[in-house]
């Protein structure tokens, strides 16, 4: 499903509804903290895929054959000469299993010499080609025909993947007008082992685990967004499907914290919990007390308190090594001081849109949390170049820091991360006072992998052109960046042609 403008063929993004992969990092609060890392992101899932020669020599001694173009995503449709339908979707329902009467071609029927038709159905070709395709483009080749979309079934080519279904699209409307729950055996097929399901209902849940084959200890993660599950549906829920140890629940406003405290199990070891209002300082407790082999907890409350940090359990402390705080706004540093004692092992925090947090607290955190590899200080108002020093002092394993929106960090403060050996990614959007004099502490940090500067508005085209210097910089992003020009663009090109710079 390719879109032409002037001749122009353009690969399709993600659609809504489509297969996405789920972040592994819940983002924060507002635009800064959303767009963290997703630039880049972005570009590589709507770039064309890129379909090495080498992977099919017999292409080479076929030059009537349509080679695949690394423009369109249905190149490899026209080698076997059959356009995709245009009304194909890009869900993992695609037309075939909604129209069962639809038959797709077989290998036999396709246009073409026998010699042609061969090479476009070669498996072993075929299983190292679809490779290089984008999840997007994999839903499309799969209804060329039965051989590649027996190749394209295989669970290794979905892995990672989540496929995200909105309510609307779990049922089919009959002639009679009553509704028929969609067949979910091609998601099986290719192995699924996790949904995010948008807009269900405790009914729809249930239709959910009765028709997908892998329901009750196939599926490992469940994503439920914007839902109206009640208590009783999450306990039905965690209760039937007893492979889930991954649980994402955001903007879900009818389950409460009792729904927590009668639901939740012991095998969970993953637990996100963000924008539902019922959520406070004893759904804490009840995370703390029933799920004592937690590794990964990410918030995002309202009316989380500094005493709900002091209710994880000593062996908690011991396995919980991922703690996310987003726009927890009545944290405090008396919260901070409960959390590095209930939580000692940490490798990553974050504390993004905890805008109560000053310098002190992160002192708190560089002096007792010291495996830490990952902090998000983003959105933290009252974070001066003081923090940075601690951090620079204490925290020798740091490899990520963002500090999205810290108005108050310096050039000064950015002479103290300089000296930090391990630091690989830094961002440092909208910290409207660094200036250029601080990018220069900057050029001696070898170890930089990325560095964002969006929306840094002090920053000129002279002292960002110094950047060329970090040689093994892979990824920069200068989005809203006066003092990024075309010129300077051009300059970065053939300067640093291994970077991926964002304009």
């Amino acid at each position: 499903m390719s879109n032409q403008r002037n001749g122009d063929t353009k690969p399709p993004c993600l659609p809504r509804n489509g297969l996405v992969k789920i972040p592994t990092q819940p983002n924060g609060l507002g635009s800064a903290s959303i767009t963290k890392g997703t630039p880049a992101v972005k570009n590589r899932l709507c770039q064309p895929s890129s379909v090495p020669a080498i992977l099919s020599p017999a292409l080479a001694n076929h030059s009537d054959l349509p080679i695949p173009s690394l423009a369109s995503p249905l190149s490899l449709a026209t080698l076997a000469g059959v356009s995709s339908p245009p009304s194909a979707s890009l869900v993992g329902l695609n037309s075939s299993e909604a129209s069962p009467g639809k038959e797709q071609p077989s290998p036999e029927r396709l246009p073409g010499s026998p010699s042609e038709r061969q090479l476009a159905v070669d498996e072993k070709i075929l299983n190292r080609l679809f490779w290089y395709f984008s999840a997007c483009e994999k839903c499309v080749l799969a209804q060329v025909c039965k051989v590649w979309r027996r190749v394209l079934y295989q669970p290794k080519f979905w892995v990672g993947l989540t496929p995200v279904l909105h309510t609307k699209e779990l049922y089919n409307i009959l002639p009679s007008g009553e509704k028929e729950f969609v067949s979910l055996q091609g998601f099986a097929v290719r192995g699924f082992d996790g949904f995010c399901l948008v807009g269900v209902s405790d009914l729809d849940i249930c239709e959910f685990i009765d028709n997908y084959p892998l329901s009750k200890k196939g599926v490992k993660s469940m994503s439920l967004k914007r839902s109206t599950i009640t208590d009783a549906g999450l306990e039905v829920m965690l209760e039937q499907m007893q492979g889930v140890v991954r649980l994402e629940l955001s903007g879900c406003n009818d389950f409460t914290e009792a729904g927590l405290w009668s639901s939740l199990n012991a095998r969970i070891t993953a637990l996100s919990v963000s924008d539902c209002i019922n959520v406070a300082d004893d759904a804490i407790a009840a995370i703390s007390q029933l799920l004592p082999n937690l590794t990964e907890l990410n918030l995002q409350a309202y009316h989380v308190t500094d005493t709900a940090l002091a209710y994880f359990t000593a062996k908690q402390g011991y396995t919980t090594h991922t703690l996310r705080l987003n726009s927890c706004w009545e944290i405090t540093n008396h919260g901070v001081v409960n959390m590095v004692h209930s939580l000692p092992n940490l490798s990553v925090l974050s504390l993004s849109g905890c805008s109560k947090v000053t310098d002190d607290g992160v002192e708190l955190v560089a002096e007792n949390l010291r495996k830490l590899r990952s902090l998000d200080l983003s959105w933290c108002p009252r974070i001066t170049d003081m923090a940075l020093e601690y951090i620079a002092c204490d925290l020798h394993k740091l490899e990520e820091l963002v500090l999205d929106r810290c108005v108050r960090i310096t050039d000064t403060g950015l002479s103290y991360l300089s000296t930090m050996s391990s630091l690989r990614s830094l961002y440092l959007r909208w910290c409207c006072q660094v200036q250029d004099f601080g990018l220069k502490h900057l050029l001696s940090m070898g170890s930089l992998r990325l560095l964002s500067l969006a929306g840094c508005p002090l920053l000129t085209t002279t002292g960002l052109s110094g950047l060329v210097q970090l040689q093994e910089l892979e990824e920069l992003e200068l989005t809203n960046c006066p003092g990024a020009t075309p010129e300077l663009f051009k300059y970065f090109s053939q300067h640093l042609p291994c970077c991926m710079v964002i304009e």
